[in-house]
């Protein structure tokens, strides 16, 4: 005998039938293609993932492109997600703006080593804590894949790197080709200081940032040894006027004279991996935070909307400006990334700042909570913007940095919790 009378059943059903055909109305299909471009052919039997960016990214649908690179995927809610794709154990992303129909991605054959792949540079910024004790580090690694057919350069250990004995990690991020900055692990090796990064290296130019901490005598100073992995185009090194350089025997640096940086920095070019590179510093300082290089020749990062005398430019953005004289300088491709700082505001790239679930009252307007919930709107539509390419790099750094100030002090003063931060995927 049935618990339930038949006319509950039918209204059961009815009820989820209303609610199955409400979802299924909601939900859009988006198709597309996934082409191969190491041999220009479809990319069959790729794995495609829709994720929501919400919520620490979460996996709502999957599917995999047919025998012609094809494929359906269903998008439940109007939400802005970010499609996924496998390919040859690299992953390639995508993102999907509410009302997109189709979208078409572009994937490569991948291998362990690929021929072109180089280090066009390495550069950090070293300087002092305030108390002294400790030297902080930002090192910027860009490597370039030049391949041709062009090939993704992934294994179980794709990029390799050292750092000096003692370093305390705190931090990795890194940047795909007309890519969004993620952050990542830095993985151990077997041999002392050497670590990897497993992030696909793609046609074009990758980037990596590592922060890191170092045991620190002012007096007794710190001597450091470089150890590129591979042929170096360029090692740069900045550090404040304050502290003392002092190279080490038969090592190839020499002194940059640049009107525009408040600091020392020396270079280093065609740098072969067994070549002496060490280096001592001794004393203590701090880099400046805010500098306003001279515009006009040498000046390689675009002006913003404004007064270019007055403009600060936080970061300058996560891309690399290349100037029109670096192929006859490559100092001048990576002058604008000391000038800026940027390694002081690349890891705001890492996550997104989105609205909190579940919210479904609007706070009244001049209050604490209504001025934090424009904010969060703001920095929402900042992040859909860049990512639908509204909002130039420099443009979208120079907008988040003084949002997340000014969110995080809203926060302090008010002591309410500030929402999720979405933090991508390994790429």
């Amino acid at each position: 005998m049935s618990l339930f009378p038949a006319s509950l059943k039918s209204l059961a059903l009815s009820a989820f039938a209303a609610a199955l055909l409400s979802s299924l109305a909601a939900a859009e299909t988006v198709t597309g293609t996934v082409i191969n471009k190491t041999n220009n052919k479809p990319a069959a039997g790729d794995d495609i993932v829709l994720l929501q960016l919400a919520q620490g990214m979460q996996e709502i649908s999957r599917t995999k492109t047919d025998s012609r690179g094809h494929f359906s995927i269903q998008v439940p809610d109007q939400g802005l997600h970010l499609l996924r794709v496998t390919h040859d154990k690299a992953n390639y992303f995508k993102p999907v703006q509410p009302g997109t129909q189709s979208v078409d991605m572009e994937v490569y054959t991948a291998a362990a080593q690929v021929e072109g792949v180089t280090l066009d540079a390495d550069v950090m910024r070293i300087e002092t804590e305030a108390s002294g004790s400790a030297l902080h580090v930002v090192e910027h690694f860009f490597v370039k894949n030049a391949s041709s057919p062009e090939k993704t350069q992934m294994s179980d250990h794709p990029f390799e790197l050292y750092l000096p004995a003692g370093a305390t990690v705190q931090g990795l991020v890194a940047k795909a080709p007309a890519g969004n900055a993620v952050q990542q692990a830095l993985v151990p090796e077997n041999e002392p200081n050497k670590y990897t990064i497993i992030f696909p290296l793609r046609p074009g130019e990758t980037e990596f940032q590592v922060s890191y901490k170092l045991p620190y005598a002012a007096d007794k100073g710190f001597e450091f040894q470089p150890r590129p992995t591979m042929p170096t185009d360029t090692i740069a090194l900045m550090m404040p006027k304050s502290m003392t350089f002092k190279p080490g025997q038969s090592t190839p640096y020499s002194a940059i004279t640049d009107e525009d940086i408040n600091a020392q920095t020396y270079v280093a070019r065609n740098v072969q991996p067994s070549q002496p590179l060490s280096f001592t510093l001794t004393g203590t300082g701090q880099l400046p935070r805010d500098t306003t290089p001279a515009q006009g020749a040498g000046a390689t990062a675009p002006a913003a909307s404004g007064d270019p005398n007055t403009d600060t430019r936080p970061g300058g953005g996560l891309g690399v400006p290349v100037d029109k004289d670096a192929e006859r300088d490559p100092w001048t491709k990576y002058r604008w990334w000391i000038i800026s700082g940027l390694g002081l505001v690349f890891a705001a790239a890492a996550g997104f700042m989105l609205k909190g679930p579940g919210n479904t009252t609007t706070p009244a307007p001049g209050t604490p909570q209504g001025a934090l919930q424009v904010l969060r709107d703001e920095m929402f539509a900042v992040e859909t913007d860049r990512l639908s390419g509204k909002l130039t790099d420099p443009e979208y750094a120079e907008l988040k940095a003084a949002y997340d100030t000014v969110l995080k002090r809203a926060l302090t003063r008010t002591g309410t919790s500030a929402d999720p931060v979405l933090t991508n995927p390994t790429e």
